[in-house]
């Protein structure tokens, strides 16, 4: 489900090209009934009864076996493994010689401020103890804060920036003109899960002390009672496209998050010039420069001083230039997939 969910259309898209792929997936509450229609008709499903977001003994067990089951029988040259679920059960079930394997955490289990000082310790742990057993699977850290978290469990570790395609989102807005920011009645939006990670009771705070701002969350999720300010729209989970349109119709993208790998929803932000205002955490902080191409904030008052200065000098288009600039140069699926492909050793016909 989302930004991995996008990241993964987006490399098998393009890699299908070159390999017979399969995907197998677990289904979250966030999966969308015609993901499969996200990928292209050549790409084969296989559905792992047992996949789960916690902890399950009974479970993970079972999902153990199946991952076995499906590699013995799809007889895989280069496994992926996505998420930490993944990354851990497809560690331990996976050794044979003649697989190449890679883990993209696409955020760490232990860096979730929600989960107590022992739970964190424990995830810590198991993800030492899979790195330990499956020391020839390469951890691709998705920015250069979770690529260091990463050289911390296995030295066999490397950094790849998540990218977004640029010629997906210029077709879906082709027909949209880029509006010009109405200093006297913004748009503030987010784009995820309404959980612990994305910090719902900061953006209420901040949408509290700006009653006259328009804030809108795109997603749903188990904490959106605490979204309680009158002046926060809950758009629910929408299909991919409305998210683009519906991101496309603010001036401000608010990301207070607690931690990130690198989120999909900021790239798509900047390459569509919207004011970046982001928390300082490990993937937020790895692609926004405070002032330069985006803000950084920590508390309301921060938040409060940015629109202040946004009001005051309504001029920043040199800092939504260089945001867009920057994704086009370091962020580019088609960049990213060419790293990708040279650690597969796709050789192109």
């Amino acid at each position: 489900g989302s930004g991995t969910f996008t990241f993964l259309t987006d490399l098998v898209s393009e890699t299908s090209k070159e390999c017979n792929i399969v995907v197998a997936h677990g289904r979250r509450e966030e999966t969308l009934e015609n993901f499969k229609d996200y990928f292209p008709n050549n790409v084969k499903f296989i559905e792992v009864k047992n996949f789960t977001r916690n902890i399950n003994v009974t479970k993970d067990l079972k999902a153990l076996l199946e991952i076995r089951k499906i590699v013995k029988n799809e007889k895989p040259d280069i496994v992926h493994l996505h998420s930490s679920k993944a990354g851990i059960l497809g560690r331990v079930a996976i050794h044979k010689k003649n697989i190449k394997m890679f883990y993209n955490p696409h955020g760490f289990s232990f860096l979730k401020k929600d989960d107590s000082k022992i739970k964190r310790f424990i995830y810590k742990s198991i993800e030492k103890v899979a790195a330990i057993l499956n020391r020839k699977c390469t951890i691709i850290g998705c920015s250069k804060g979770e690529y260091e978290e990463a050289r911390k469990l296995n030295k066999n570790s490397i950094n790849i920036n998540n990218g977004i395609t640029i010629n997906k989102i210029d077709e879906e807005l082709e027909n949209e003109q880029k509006s010009k920011i109405d200093y006297n009645n913004l748009r503030v939006c987010t784009v995820g899960r309404i959980g612990f990670q994305k910090n719902p009771e900061l953006f209420n705070e901040i949408a509290e002390n700006f009653p006259e701002i328009q804030f809108i969350w795109i997603g749903d999720g188990e904490l959106k009672n605490e979204l309680t300010s009158p002046n926060i729209k809950i758009t629910g989970w929408k299909e991919r496209k409305e998210v683009l349109h519906e991101l496309n119709k603010n001036d401000i993208f608010l990301l207070p998050s607690l931690w990130e790998g690198l989120p999909i929803s900021l790239l798509e932000a900047m390459y569509m010039q919207k004011i970046c205002v982001v928390s300082s955490c490990i993937g937020n902080r790895d692609v926004i420069e405070n002032g330069k191409n985006g803000f950084i904030i920590n508390s309301v008052e921060d938040f409060e001083e940015i629109i202040k200065n946004i009001m005051k000098n309504k001029d920043i288009d040199k800092i939504t230039e260089q945001a867009k600039k920057d994704v086009l140069e370091k962020y580019n699926t088609d960049k990213i997939v060419e790293e990708y492909e040279k650690l597969y050793g796709i050789k192109k016909i």
